[in-house]
């Protein structure tokens, strides 16, 4: 395959969105380190932007962000044994240190509940020391043996929630907040809807009492857990002896939450928007809003072009808007509109001596890639107002192409046949709904398929009680049944 060329994603879906990674300079993998990848400045100012938005949100909420140590005591992660036994497989140990072999070894940080409730232990005495409500920003190690980048690699960045309460109904309270927070950014920043539901017990978080989610559904049609925030009861609480007074005087557990998302976000948000011709990045998570590329052919007009097209950037700046102009030398007006549109810049904008005679401006939406001549003086206000529509639009069919692939199944054949066909480099994926009891072996059943349970919707719009497709016995609700990454 030339190296201009990107796989559609009819042929080949996998290969496309590797494709779309590499022709956008977002990632690479990194070779040396095993399952490792290397995110490259691009794709770096895109997580940025992602962080921003999750940050604010935190601490709209209340949440300070703090940082702990990647190295924990091995027999940390032993103290909650459904814990240790959900994350065993994924673990990288450190046995030498300094030269010497390590009286106890440390684990490399798969998550941090097991650490952070040591310390919470330390700074929880009383019942006015809480809600704590803490929040890091970091990287983890989960030894995965097939590895994609973004969606699932060896190193990962991601930020995770950590909060102590003094009540179960608090806990649960934050646990459901901060899903909603999720949803937000996924849906209103991202434009990617989402599904808002508690994983069934076989799916839940190890050591979790509950965990809920966010599904999106990938253009191919396979699912993608979004975000997870975790009800983890008094687990770790009474693993760690975090006590507290409460306001009777009697000393009890803490109630506590533990939710994240990662880099895994980029992934999914390429899948969601990015179209054969490469990467597609919603207005409200581009590093670059805008690019203005002059058009010329003798030397004679470059000047007027170029300090023409800089006012367009500054009109747009004023817009509060971020540009640039491409004026560099040596590239073809071609070879600089392929460049920003592999890259996924939501709006270009050319000039060229025509339009510079009109007094227009060229601009073109890299989504639909529509052209429209604008004047130059409405430049500003014009690309301001196309950058919304283009957030709503992309929303739109992206919950469109949701409500389109989702079907429903009254029975486990039914299930078998819709799931079928269904493969990852392909696609043809739907989210299935089913009544389904919540019990290890239906779960099972369906990982059989070489699908999940994604998840038990928390609201009521797919449908009530039924009878489950497996054991017959009437269940409150539909699941969600999809393939997955």
């Amino acid at each position: 395959m030339s190296k201009n060329r990107i796989a559609t994603r009819g042929e080949d879906f996998a290969a496309w969105y590797q494709d779309v990674i590499a022709q956008a300079e977002l990632a690479e993998p990194a070779e040396v380190v095993k399952g490792c990848m290397v995110i490259r400045p691009h794709g770096y100012a895109v997580w940025e932007k992602l962080q921003a938005a999750l940050d604010k949100r935190f601490k709209a909420t209340g949440h300070k962000n703090a940082y702990f140590p990647m190295l924990i005591p091995e027999s940390f992660l032993k103290r909650e044994a459904e814990h240790v036994e959900g994350f065993a497989p994924e673990l990288a140990v450190v046995t030498i240190a300094g030269g010497e072999e390590l009286e106890e070894r440390y684990v490399l940080r798969p998550t941090s509940e097991t650490i952070i409730g040591h310390f919470f232990a330390r700074w929880i005495q009383s019942w006015r020391d809480l809600p704590l409500l803490i929040n890091q920003w970091a990287n983890v190690i989960r030894w995965e043996k097939r590895t994609r980048v973004f969606l699932r690699t060896t190193e990962f960045l991601w930020q995770e929630g950590h909060t102590a309460h003094a009540t179960e109904e608090e806990a649960r309270e934050e646990a459901r907040r901060m899903l909603e927070v999720y949803a937000d950014v996924a849906e209103n920043v991202m434009g990617m809807p989402v599904i808002r539901g508690i994983k069934t017990r076989s799916e839940k978080f190890a050591g979790a009492e509950r965990s809920y989610c966010i599904e999106a559904m990938m253009q191919n049609g396979l699912a993608l857990q979004a975000g997870t925030s975790h009800e983890l009861g008094q687990n770790f609480g009474r693993a760690f002896d975090v006590k507290f007074q409460n306001k009777e005087g009697q000393l009890d557990y803490v109630w506590q939450t533990s939710w994240g998302v990662s880099t895994r976000l980029i992934g999914g948000l390429i899948m969601t928007h990015s179209d054969d011709r490469g990467l597609v990045l919603p207005p409200k998570l581009t590093p670059l809003e805008a690019v203005v590329v002059p058009i010329y052919r003798k030397d004679t007009d470059r000047a007027a072009i170029v300090e023409s097209s800089h006012q367009v950037a500054a009109a747009l700046h004023n817009a509060r808007l971020t540009v640039e102009v491409d004026d560099r030398e040596g590239f073809t007006p071609g070879n600089k509109f392929f460049y920003w549109e592999q890259r996924g810049i939501p709006v270009t904008l050319e000039l060229g001596p025509r339009d510079l005679e009109a007094g227009v401006v060229v601009v073109k939406r890299r989504d639909t890639n529509q052209k429209e001549s604008v004047p130059r003086e409405n430049a500003g206000a014009f690309v301001a107002a196309l950058l919304e529509r283009m957030q709503s639009e992309m929303y739109a069919r992206a919950q469109q192409r949701l409500k389109d692939n989702t079907v429903v199944a009254n029975s486990f054949d039914e299930v078998r046949q819709i799931l079928e066909p269904v493969t990852a480099e392909r696609g043809g994926g739907k989210f299935v709904l089913a009544h389904l009891k919540d019990d290890a072996v239906c779960d099972a059943q369906i990982k059989a398929l070489k699908a999940t349970v994604r998840c038990i919707p928390l609201t009521d719009e797919y449908d009530g009680p039924g009878k489950c497709i497996l054991t017959g016995e009437t269940v409150p609700q539909r699941v969600v049944i999809a393939k997955a990454y």
